[in-house]
């Protein structure tokens, strides 16, 4: 593990990273199936299973398209179980509904004081999400957070999608550091595998989202319970 004073910058998840994942995206989550399935409740459900989300419990999957897929993903699969939609219009109208969902997102316990108290430190923040980047400015300005961020950057914003390492690349071109004093911090697989593939100097697992300790150890230089005790773990070591 690098040693953590050569960290001057972090990258953030934003979904079950500083955002409460059910609670956030469990009605955004309903509203996209229905639509996609024109408000068909059999399909509906289907549509949802196809994403990872369980229509009773309403809880969602590690790893599945609604944890760690993107917009054009979601259409792709529900395209194929049967959507009367191009890929092209359901990915946008997916897009939209989310964008409207993060406006009234609930971020996790302890978030705006732990990026307050990561600022005042120095290090540089930024964002990387599945999300589209327009739906992560929504999220940020509705929860008035934007100001803690130097960079934002959804699967469309030009880098590539997660796992693949150039949305950290991005960041650390955007910042003007080597990725080697980078942290990313997330609560998928997909994030450090993006971490991983991008040499990222740490890679922070956390469990206030869809992964479990099971699912992130084995990539994981660290495992904290949620961002909000971030500021102490890079305080103390």
């Amino acid at each position: 593990m690098t040693n953590t004073t050569s960290i001057k910058a972090i990258l953030f998840d934003k979904d079950g990273t500083l955002l409460d994942f059910d609670a956030s995206w469990a009605g955004i989550n309903e509203a996209l199936a229905q639509m996609a399935s024109d408000g068909n409740p059999q399909f509906t459900d289907k549509l949802l299973r196809i994403a990872g989300m369980d229509p009773l419990s309403k809880s969602t999957s590690a790893g599945s398209l609604f944890a760690a897929g993107n917009s054009q993903e979601i259409a792709e699969a529900w395209i194929s179980a049967g959507a009367k939609f191009d890929q092209a219009q359901l990915a946008s109208e997916i897009d939209k509904l989310c964008i409207e969902g993060m406006r009234s997102a609930v971020p996790l316990p302890g978030i705006p004081g732990a990026l307050h108290a990561l600022s005042k430190a120095g290090f540089k923040l930024g964002v990387a999400s599945s999300d589209s980047e327009a739906s992560i400015h929504a999220f940020l300005q509705a929860t008035g957070l934007s100001g803690h961020f130097e960079f934002i950057v959804g699967y469309d914003s030009g880098h590539g999608p997660k796992p693949e390492p150039g949305m950290m690349t991005g960041f650390a071109a955007a910042i003007d550091l080597p990725v080697s004093a980078i942290a990313m911090i997330g609560d998928n697989t997909h994030d450090l595998i993006m971490a991983q593939a991008a040499s990222a100097g740490l890679k922070i697992g956390v469990l206030s989202g869809t992964g479990t300790e099971g699912d992130l150890s084995p990539l994981a230089d660290i495992i904290l319970e949620s961002v909000a005790g971030l500021p102490d773990f890079l305080d103390n070591v």
